[in-house]
């Protein structure tokens, strides 16, 4: 089914502005404070690591 309803299209729209403007967020925070962003990926990178399915 690759038709898809105006409001999914509508749906998919906002989503995809919302993840831009989340990521655009995150790139801000971590030029403002480069060592707390550091943390966040070491920390991210902890979690992939130990993470079993």
């Amino acid at each position: 089914m690759t038709e898809k309803t105006p409001e999914q299209l509508e749906r998919l729209r906002r989503r995809a502005a919302f993840l831009r403007e989340l990521d655009e967020a995150r790139a801000l925070r971590d030029r403002i404070a480069p060592r707390r962003a550091r943390v966040r990926q070491l920390r991210e990178a902890m979690r992939r690591a130990t993470y079993h399915h």
